[in-house]
């Protein structure tokens, strides 16, 4: 766990794809100062504007995580945002010239690339935590999402499809850059054939490809190369939870447990956990005195 807010130490660039929009786009992550947090800056637009990654930000979870302001947005920010989680950075501006962050190979293994490539830093503050006191429960039909007391940060996810090639998956870890890059940032995005077909005969998901996604037909998988895991739909699946819940705006002390959820429902959990402020604090861990003084 880190106790420090990190950065990095220089920036990291590249190019892609948007998978909903096909549209071309340019990525640029900078470093940014300390309780900066993590910006999003629009360079194609007039005057720059930049959205902050925060929950009451979220204008669209249809499709993918959607944040805007003033008119201006940023689309499918939820795989770059994991990243940030997996590897706790803290601050750090990123430069766009387009509305849909790149799907890249449709993991977040190759944001983690450019972050390590640029390099992390630390920086002489502090971190903060949402400490959990009492559990918050959001339960509908068979979707959940919860977060219990913990000493650590740990993520719990369950998925259920009918299909015979994913069925019932569970996974349980706890959150580390390690860990993260081991297990976690490398499952890509999946989706069936019919609902590709479908989506793109109505203009979405026009950058979808086998070269960014996982394709399922009736009973087996498109891809030439089949599974990077053979769990990757629920390793996914914890991927897009870190990326959504990452939107809170501190890392969480605490115990979360997400069942068939998506990302709308993800979103409804992040309004209920700020409706709730008697269940945590906010609060430095302890771990922080042993550190140093700037």
């Amino acid at each position: 766990m880190h106790y420090q807010q990190r950065t990095l130490e220089q920036p990291g660039s590249c190019s892609g794809i948007g998978l909903h929009s096909g549209k071309a786009v340019n990525l640029t992550i900078k470093p940014a100062p300390i309780n900066y947090g993590i910006k999003f800056i629009r360079t194609d637009l007039q005057d720059n504007p930049s959205i902050n990654a925060h929950f009451n930000k979220v204008v669209d979870t249809s499709l993918a995580t959607v944040i805007g302001s003033n008119g201006c947005i940023v689309s499918t920010i939820e795989h770059l945002m994991a990243s940030f989680a997996g590897f706790s950075i803290d601050n750090a501006m990123v430069e766009l010239d387009a509305y849909e962050v790149p799907v890249m190979d449709g993991s977040a293994g190759p944001f983690i690339d450019l972050i390590k490539t640029a390099g992390i830093k630390e920086q002489p503050a502090a971190r903060h935590f949402f400490v959990i006191k009492e559990p918050i429960v959001l339960e509908e039909d068979s979707k959940k999402v919860a977060v219990y007391p913990a000493d650590t940060f740990k993520i719990t996810c369950s998925i259920e499809f009918d299909h015979p090639l994913i069925g019932q998956q569970s996974y349980e870890m706890e959150i580390s850059d390690d860990v993260f890059e081991a297990e976690i940032c490398r499952a890509r995005t999946f989706g069936f054939l019919h609902e590709v077909e479908y989506m793109k005969r109505y203009g979405l998901a026009r950058g979808g490809s086998l070269e960014n996604a996982v394709v399922i037909d009736k009973n087996r998988i498109l891809n030439q190369d089949g599974l990077r895991y053979s769990d990757e739909f629920v390793r996914h699946k914890i991927l897009d939870c870190l990326g959504d819940f990452s939107l809170l705006g501190m890392p969480i002390l605490g115990h979360l447990v997400v069942e068939k959820s998506g990302h709308a429902f993800n979103h409804a959990f992040l309004e209920k956990f700020f409706s709730e402020k008697r269940s945590w604090e906010t609060r430095i861990v302890p771990g922080y005195s042993d550190l140093p003084s700037a």
